[in-house]
């Protein structure tokens, strides 16, 4: 087991990996911006390392100086989080030469899961169904315009690199889609570096359904059922859900079935969500994989009680988690759990980002309410990063009884200095069609 563990990360997820850290007995390393100095990761970690100034680029995605933070203090290994460095394959490798453990999956893996069209012609060798389209990439604007037609509109422009819902565009009609490829390969290219796009038929009212999976060295794989995470805006998860009141037992197990193969047909090892685009009738397609922890991962621990941070840790030591009484055998579901993003934003400007310092604080507790967050009062917000403060989970024996916990406790936030999403929050779970269950990936739009 390591001894010293740097997070190269920040905010609620820093956090959440260093109380996991001291859980385990491990020491935790902090880095910091300039501007992060008084952050609560900072002041919970064991040490600290300032890495740069306030621009992400120049701090949190320095590759140098993450790395010489980790080597200076002596940690042995690296969590990324998630965003940041979290998929990046030349900062895995940078530190596998570094003699530094990377808690996440190999460089190999995760630039076959993290490069789209390749893990979507991955997956369709391993016989995973993926949403019909391209097998490779927009070499020709005219063939990629018969291939449209072909199709059938609407259809999606998708950035082969990234994520994020960037380097995505949809297309409703063939005049429009020229201005659209043209839309998509620049945004991809500003936001990736990398232009390639392809196209896949878009499904409409479609459900966003994914699946947690472990993978260790020692051949052990396991899925740790779904999630469903169909409410978006601008292709942006807000509200994700365990376990989905679309899936069967039999389905569940098909996609399960599913999500491990996509993991074995890139030999991945470590934590993954492979996610999934499902349609009213069953039918189920690859949609992607991600190469770490997701932002979600809270719903999936509340419902099988299993830490997944603890086990990233545990799989990147080389251990059998099994020893530990991770086993798919051993797992079954526990109630029901639902997690809500509250972001620093303004709903009634447009969902503009909030920045300044926060001067009231409350939030909200009791029995089976999880708050994972970076807040405190008197912290200040910064406007550098992503806007998200904290994750409210609730959980409860049945899904009606989660969805009036988190009423209650969306009800109990309370702060000043800072514009937040909570009342938006709070009417999404109080819609009676999110209470019927069921919604798809466009109804907040629709809403």
């Amino acid at each position: 087991m390591f001894s010293k563990i740097l997070i190269a990360n920040r905010g609620e997820i820093a956090v959440r990996v260093i109380r996991a850290c001291r859980e385990m007995g491990v020491r935790s390393v902090a880095v910091y911006s300039e501007t992060d100095r008084d952050a609560l990761h900072v002041q919970l970690a064991d040490e600290a390392v300032c890495i740069g100034p306030a621009r992400a680029a120049d701090s949190y995605l320095n590759m140098p100086s993450v790395l010489s933070a980790t080597v200076l203090t002596g940690a042995e290994a690296l969590h990324p989080g998630f965003g940041f460095l979290s998929e990046n394959a030349k900062f895995a490798r940078m530190c596998g030469q570094c003699n530094i453990a990377f808690i996440g999956p190999s460089p190999t893996a995760m630039e076959m899961v993290g490069h789209k069209l390749t893990a979507r012609l991955t997956m369709m060798a391993a016989g995973v169904p993926v949403v019909p389209g391209s097998q490779g990439l927009i070499e020709d604007a005219g063939e990629a315009l018969a291939l449209a037609d072909a199709l059938g509109y609407p259809v999606l422009i998708k950035a082969a690199a990234g994520g994020g819902g960037r380097g995505i565009r949809r297309v409703d009609k063939r005049e429009a889609f020229a201005d659209a490829l043209h839309a998509a390969r620049t945004e991809a290219l500003s936001a990736f570096g990398d232009d390639s796009c392809y196209i896949e038929k878009l499904l409409e009212q479609a459900h966003h359904i994914e699946f947690q999976i472990l993978c260790d060295a020692h051949g052990n794989a396991l899925h740790l059922f779904e999630r469903d995470c169909s409410v978006q805006r601008r292709r942006q998860k807000l509200v994700e859900e365990a376990p989905s009141s679309l899936l069967d037992d039999d389905l569940r197990r098909r996609m399960g079935e599913a999500a491990l193969a996509a993991a074995g047909a890139c030999g991945y090892v470590g934590a993954g969500t492979v996610e999934f685009l499902l349609d009213d009738e069953g039918a189920f397609y690859f949609m992607e994989m991600n190469a770490r922890i997701q932002v979600e991962h809270p719903v999936t621990e509340q419902l099988t009680g299993v830490d997944l941070i603890k086990a990233q840790i545990l799989i990147a030591a080389g251990e059998d988690i099994t020893a530990y009484g991770i086993a798919q055998e051993a797992l079954t579901i526990r109630g029901h759990a639902i997690e809500c993003r509250l972001n620093a934003e303004d709903p009634e400007r447009g969902f503009a980002p909030s920045a300044g310092k926060v001067t009231v604080l409350h939030m909200p507790g009791g029995p089976g309410v999880r708050v994972d967050s970076l807040l405190y009062s008197g912290v200040s917000v910064p406007p550098y990063y992503d806007s998200m403060l904290a994750k409210i989970i609730v959980t409860a024996p049945s899904r009606a009884e989660a969805i009036v916990r988190m009423q209650r406790a969306l009800g109990e936030v309370s702060i000043e200095g800072v514009a937040t999403n909570a009342d938006y929050l709070l009417g999404i779970i109080s819609d009676p069609a999110f209470a019927r269950g069921g919604v798809h990936t466009h109804w907040l739009e629709e809403r």
